[in-house]
């Protein structure tokens, strides 16, 4: 997507994003004006965005801070240990959260990669 942005953010958002929706299309568009600001300090990978919005249009998610996008997490042994979130505040790329479910299974952004449940 660009080199400004790290492998997993890249590829996670690639996955969550569907040219195919207006929405999503929109804020495939904003990518190339993106990159990470900061990182959760937990290891899990959440990525927080630095964007810059006079050269990204809006995407028409509506105003102030939405999900844009988000899946469920599937294991090889099709256990769901938690999902991931693309979230947009109004009509920006904001961040992108991983969420763990359960203390049981490591979930990061990098393992995210994986799990992604395939869309229908």
């Amino acid at each position: 997507m660009t080199g400004r942005l790290p492998d997993d953010v890249a590829d996670v958002l690639a996955a969550l994003l569907d040219a195919g929706d207006p929405a999503h299309a929109a804020l495939l568009r904003q990518v190339p004006h993106l990159s990470v600001s900061a990182r959760c300090g937990c290891g899990c990978g959440t990525a927080y965005f630095a964007l810059d919005t006079d050269a990204a249009e809006p995407a028409p998610t509506g105003p102030g801070t939405v999900v844009a996008a988000g899946a469920a997490l599937v294991t090889a042994t099709g256990e769901y240990p938690g999902e991931v979130l693309v979230f947009a505040r109004d009509g920006h790329l904001a961040w992108l959260e991983v969420c763990s479910w359960s203390d049981d299974t490591g979930v990061t952004l990098a393992a995210a990669r994986d799990w992604l449940r395939p869309r229908p």
